[in-house]
């Protein structure tokens, strides 16, 4: 993002701003922005009965928002491995459990993409997993093809395909990936 957008916006340009989930009401708004994506995309696969609960996640060590025009239009998490987590075993096996940030509940709503938010986003959680030790990793289910295709694009590495049944008899296919490595 160029920081003259940043500062103003009278020049047509859309201000684009990223920072930290915050409160009931930033919950509310990735909700809304969530629908959104669903009834485009899919994702989530599957409707959570509650979706900001979903939204916090669990064993949460931070969230972002992005705003555009000081509205809401996506959002990325990032926590520590949990079940169901693929990426952080084939990343490092058990012994890398411990050393991986999942990065999940990333979207951008349909009507803001094409600015790069998604790219923004994933700099910001890559950022803060590697300050914090971390290796980012993260599983996307293979329908999501504009998600993989964006992860690649960012450099992120392939650790594999697996399945995971979700229901009796409902198998899903995950790509799990792992993000380059530090450049220092």
């Amino acid at each position: 993002m160029r920081r003259d957008r940043a500062a103003d916006a009278a020049d047509g340009h859309p201000v684009l701003r990223l920072r930290e989930r915050s409160g009931q009401r930033d919950v509310e708004a990735c909700v809304g922005v969530l629908a959104s994506v669903h009834k485009a995309d899919g994702y989530p696969v599957d409707w959570p009965p509650v979706p900001g609960e979903w939204l916090e996640g669990s064993g949460g060590l931070g969230a972002w928002v992005a705003e555009l025009d000081g509205r809401v239009v996506g959002h990325v998490g990032l926590s520590r491995p949990g079940a169901g987590d693929e990426a952080p075993d084939l990343w490092g096996g058990d012994a890398g459990r411990g050393g991986a940030g999942v990065v999940s509940r990333l979207f951008v709503a349909p009507d803001a993409r094409g600015h790069g938010i998604g790219a923004l986003l994933m700099g910001r959680v890559v950022r803060e997993a590697r300050a914090r030790g971390l290796h980012p990793v993260l599983d996307v289910v293979s329908s999501d093809t504009a998600a993989a295709a964006l992860y690649e694009r960012l450099g992120w590495r392939l650790l594999g395909i697996v399945e995971q049944e979700w229901d009796p008899g409902r198998r899903i296919t995950l790509h799990c990936y792992a993000a380059p490595a530090a450049s220092g």
